[in-house]
């Protein structure tokens, strides 16, 4: 199946009153992982690779031609409805780059940026991918970090409903990544989701928003935020904490008799990134299911 057009993707989603999951991979294990997931649930799916924890150096030297050549090659014959995503690129370039190296859904991660900078950035974004088909995604208020067992929300700010609605007619987005009290990399507890702030940004805005912090965001909010027209949530961090935990479990049962070549890249039953991978599918199918998507492809 070809790719699928995320603005088509995300319509479908609202007019059918669940939401899409992006759930974000890093190699060819996780991202075989989601795609197990989606076509066991039937369900459509966003999937790709972020650009905020990789290098600069790499992303901009082999890296962003690496993840769409791969990528697109894991996706061939794929038997859901799927949108390729390269999610919170640290510059404009390589957003562009990612558009030119084949995904078709690109985002820069400006929420930190001036607003103005931020808005001419995304415009320009807009013009370069529209003429190839691919849709763009922005985010307008600043979301908050989970490390290190605190939060820090020194950047953070919340979505203005009316200053969103402006920036979305500025730029011509697709897709509107809001902060409504939920929080990036969220492992400890459960966010606080300000509802009525989400349904002010839903009254002013006319494109689908999306939801980061996927990992912390309430089970209990879900269906309410879909009913406010969130119709993405993107999900990361909980990903590569069960991928990790699976594969210490897995590396602990290790005799040290075993092949090192079929425990290590052999995508064998014993390879321990395997564990990883099986760690990902259930969690992604549990996750499709809650954001209502399940038997929708």
């Amino acid at each position: 199946m070809p790719l699928a057009p995320a603005p088509d993707m995300l319509a479908a989603a609202r007019a059918g009153g669940y939401a899409l999951g992006y759930f974000e991979s890093w190699d060819s294990y996780s991202l075989e992982a989601v795609l197990a997931a989606a076509e066991a649930e039937n369900a459509p799916v966003i999937v790709g690779f972020g650009a905020t924890m990789l290098a600069d150096e790499w992303l901009d030297t082999r890296g962003i031609d690496f993840l769409g050549a791969s990528g697109r090659a894991l996706l061939e014959g794929c038997k859901v409805p799927v949108s390729f995503l390269l999610n919170e690129t640290h510059t404009l370039e390589q957003a562009v780059r990612g558009v030119d190296a084949g995904f078709n859904f690109v985002m820069i991660d400006s929420h930190r940026w001036p607003v103005p900078e931020a808005r001419d950035a995304v415009a320009k974004l807009v013009d370069a991918a529209r003429p190839a088909g691919v849709a763009v995604e922005a985010e307008f208020g600043s979301l908050p970090d989970y490390h290190d067992g605190a939060v820090d929300d020194s950047h953070a700010s919340m979505t203005n409903p009316g200053a969103a609605a402006e920036f979305v007619a500025a730029t011509g987005v697709d897709c509107l990544a809001v902060a409504v009290g939920n929080v990036h990399l969220l492992t400890a507890y459960q966010a606080e989701i300000d509802l009525e702030r989400l349904a002010a940004i839903r009254a002013a805005v006319d494109v689908p928003l999306a939801v980061h912090g996927g990992t912390g965001f309430p089970p209990d909010s879900v269906a309410a935020a879909i009913s406010l027209g969130v119709a993405k949530f993107n999900v990361g961090t909980r990903l590569k904490r069960v991928f990790l935990d699976a594969v210490l479990e897995r590396t602990r049962s290790w005799s040290g008799d075993e092949s090192v070549h079929d425990l290590v890249g052999s995508h064998k039953q014993a390879d321990f990134l395997a564990a990883g991978q099986s760690a990902i599918t259930g969690t992604v199918r549990f996750m499709l299911r809650l954001y209502g998507s399940s038997g929708r492809a």
